[in-house]
């Protein structure tokens, strides 16, 4: 009998939560319901989900902390999270996605929508759990620990960062269009402006410390990560 995929809704309204539940068992899924951050974790201590649909605002712990939290633990690191929520404005959206968010969906939302967009994030998650490591020049990607470093210094690389860095590293001296690399770090089915890609850019450049010349900005173009800057890099 084919395992059905796990999803933990993490909701404070019950009749949202009940709604999106039943949507999902109707369409071969087998939804677990938490409406706060202290019964999510016991629901995660016990089984680990396939794919976490979380609400922005929660009593006690936000969405967007429980987001932090669990990235930040090797144990439910690589499950993809979803966040639920009304806030709309492009500044929430970086946010939730720079916590760790793989999408982010705005209430009200339609079944189908919803559906779609995990489906689209299990399907991404798979090639995801491909361990590897990637280097250019001095600059190593460990996807198996998920560690950067620099001259055999260890970097702090936010999440969405990581998989920025990850996909510029793998695909190094071509030049990706911002909307190329919401596709593909993103997903082509996260709405959100491009200008979302500079952000993630700069603060990726602001991590890799002395190795941030090494992400290029090609006018009108797009990024480019090369081992060989236009800028020597510091010794």
């Amino acid at each position: 009998m084919r395992k059905l995929p796990r999803v933990l809704i993490v909701e404070d309204e019950p009749a949202i939560a009940e709604l999106i539940a039943v949507n999902l068992r109707h369409n071969g899924f087998q939804p677990f319901w938490a409406e706060d951050g202290d019964s999510a974790q016991r629901e995660l201590d016990a089984v680990l989900p396939d794919v976490i649909l979380l609400d922005w605002m929660l009593p006690g712990q936000s969405g967007l902390s429980l987001a932090r939290k669990w990235r930040a633990d090797s144990r439910t690191k690589p499950i993809p999270i979803l966040m639920l929520t009304a806030r709309g404005d492009e500044p929430d959206k970086v946010a939730g996605l720079d916590a760790g968010a793989d999408d982010y969906i705005t209430k009200p939302f339609s079944t189908q929508e919803l559906l779609a967009r995990i489906r689209a994030v299990l399907r991404r998650r798979a090639p995801e759990q491909v361990s590897d490591s990637v280097s250019i020049g001095e600059l190593v990607l460990d996807a198996a620990t998920y560690r950067v470093t620099f001259q055999g210094q260890p970097l702090k690389v936010g999440p969405t960062e990581f998989k920025l860095l990850h996909f510029l590293m793998k695909h190094a001296e071509r030049v990706h269009s911002r909307s190329q690399l919401l596709d593909k770090v993103w997903g082509d089915h996260v709405f959100i402006e491009e200008r979302t890609v500079d952000v993630h850019v700069k603060r990726l450049r602001e991590a890799l410390g002395a190795a941030s010349v090494m992400v290029e900005t090609v006018r009108g173009a797009g990024y480019r990560l090369t081992a060989q800057p236009q800028v020597p890099l510091s010794a």
